[in-house]
Order: C-alpha cells, then sequence, then structure tokens
C-alpha cells in the first residue's frame, strides 16, 4: 500500500512544476509580445464604457467618411461613426466570440475525448467515427453552414464556430487519454479501488490539461478569425452593432475612397491572432515536459 501511495503521489505533477513553466514564458520574449497584444485588448474592450469615446453607433451626415483628424483619430465610416468607438466597442464582439465558441468546443469534446479514450470498445468507436466524420469538413465550411442554418447573430455564430471546432479538442483529449492512462499511476489507483469518476477527474485530467491549454489558446485565434469572417458574410454580429468582420463587410464597397474603414479593423484582427499564436507557442514551449 506504501507504494501505491508513493506512486499516486507522483501523478499531479503539474502543480510542482507550475513556477517553472511560468518563468519559461516570461523568459520567452515572442510569447510575452503576444501576451501585452492580448491583454491590451482584453483590457480596451473590458473599460470601454468608461472610456471618454463617441457612440460608436452615432451618425453625423456632416461627417461621412472623413478622414483620421485630430476630431475622430481613426477617421469616420460611410453613415460618419466615429471608426476609433466602434474598434474598441467592436472588440468586445469579437473577443467574446472568441473565447465563447473555444468555451463551447472544449466543454463539449473535453468530455466526449475523456470518455472515448478512458472507456474504449463501442463507446470510443461510436465517438471516433462521428468525429472524424465532422472532421471531414473544413472548420470555416461548416462554421458558415451552421451559422447560416441557425440564422445571423453574434450569439448563433458563437455556437457555430464552437461545434465547428469541437472535434478538435475530442481528437486531441483522446490521444492524451490514450498515453496516460497505461501510466502506474493510473494503475495504482485503479488498485485500491477508485471509481472511473475519481481516476478521470484527479488523476487522468490535469495530466492531460497542458496541450489542451495550448490548442484553446491557438483555436481562440481561429475563432476570432471565423467571427470576423462570419460577420464579413452577414452572418455574425448584425448592424448597427459593430464587430472588426461587420466593419470589413462595410469597408469592403469603400476601399478606394476611404481605405481607413478597412485599414484598422484588419490591422486589429491580425495583430489579436498574432497575439493568440505567439502565446499558444509560448504555452506549448513552457509546459512541455521534455524541455529542460
Amino acid at each position: 500500500m506504501t507504494m501505491l501511495q508513493q506512486t499516486l503521489q507522483t501523478a499531479p505533477k503539474h502543480m510542482r512544476s507550475g513556477n517553472r513553466a511560468w518563468r519559461k514564458l516570461k523568459a520567452n520574449k515572442s510569447a510575452v509580445v503576444g501576451l501585452v497584444i492580448i491583454v491590451f485588448f482584453v483590457t480596451l474592450a473590458v473599460i470601454a464604457p468608461l472610456l471618454p469615446i463617441a457612440d460608436p453607433m452615432a451618425t453625423s451626415w456632416s461627417a461621412i467618411r472623413k478622414a483620421p483628424s485630430a476630431a475622430h483619430w481613426l477617421g469616420t465610416d460611410d453613415i460618419g461613426r466615429d471608426i476609433l468607438s466602434r474598434m474598441i466597442w467592436g472588440a468586445r464582439a469579437s473577443l467574446m466570440a472568441g473565447v465563447f465558441s473555444v468555451g463551447i468546443a472544449v466543454a463539449i469534446g473535453v468530455p466526449l475525448g475523456l470518455m472515448s479514450g478512458y472507456f474504449g470498445g463501442w463507446v470510443d468507436m461510436i465517438i471516433s467515427r462521428v468525429t472524424e466524420a465532422f472532421l471531414a469538413m473544413p472548420f470555416l465550411i461548416m462554421a458558415i453552414a451552421l451559422a447560416a442554418f441557425l440564422g445571423p447573430s453574434l450569439f448563433n455564430a458563437m455556437i457555430a464556430i464552437g461545434l465547428s471546432a469541437m472535434p478538435l479538442f475530442v481528437r486531441l483529449t483522446r490521444g492524451q487519454v490514450l498515453s496516460v492512462k497505461t501510466e502506474d499511476y493510473v494503475e495504482g489507483a485503479r488498485s485500491i479501488g477508485l471509481g472511473h469518476y475519481q481516476i478521470i477527474t484527479r488523476y487522468i485530467l490535469p495530466n492531460v490539461f497542458s496541450p489542451l491549454l495550448v490548442q484553446a489558446s491557438l483555436t481562440i485565434a481561429t475563432a476570432i478569425i471565423a467571427e470576423a469572417s462570419l460577420s464579413f458574410l452577414g452572418l455574425g454580429q448584425q448592424p448597427p452593432a459593430p464587430s472588426w468582420g461587420s466593419m470589413l463587410n462595410v469597408a469592403k464597397n469603400f476601399l478606394s475612397q476611404a481605405p481607413w474603414m478597412a485599414m484598422w479593423p484588419g490591422a486589429a484582427i491580425f495583430l489579436v491572432v498574432i497575439g493568440f499564436n505567439l502565446l499558444g507557442d509560448g504555452l506549448r514551449d513552457a509546459l512541455d515536459p521534455r524541455e529542460a
């Protein structure tokens, strides 16, 4: 019994390696840059109601498609709305879509992947076949199809993106569980009579958390692009509420007359996606147990 207890105590290594991973992440300059970019845009989105900026939906027929100036730092759009305020408020929709879409994918995909990898047999066969059917369809095509079926709105777009990203987490979780469930500490937990729920939550899930966290950070970037694409097609955030994708949808008609209408939301999408990708790469290096 003593040896079994010692084996089980070696399982939660992630708790002891947390400080080391944080030090490695801070030492990674590209990951720090990505984190700074993300924190900047998240802060803007959170404090948007407190900022002394114009109403993002207020129109002005005397300020239609005005170039950036002291009055409008990023210019105005086709009906005189301030682009800076719409950019800041649009960050709320775009970031929320990325985070909540991935949250939906994780909430559905991780439990299914745990069941598939842990129990095996007919459970694994059914979940794996359905997952493979979803993976056979391109991510963005499936998101567009689901969003069109559910109806155009930001909430429906988040559901569509989350369901489209869910198979990635099923497959990743299943693969990680298959490698972890044969470890000595899991076998030791079974030998002392722990139930399936306890083994999964206490010994398997904590040890597959790191790759899931990395995948989630990278998928948020993909989800933000997907939300922008759906809004560009009229299937996401609906006018007059701002989002970066819907701003690009309007701006495409005025590229020659007012290029700033497309430049700023395009740059914001680019920076946020780069930020999440840099952070995801940094997390992957910091959480990799094979790295010194």
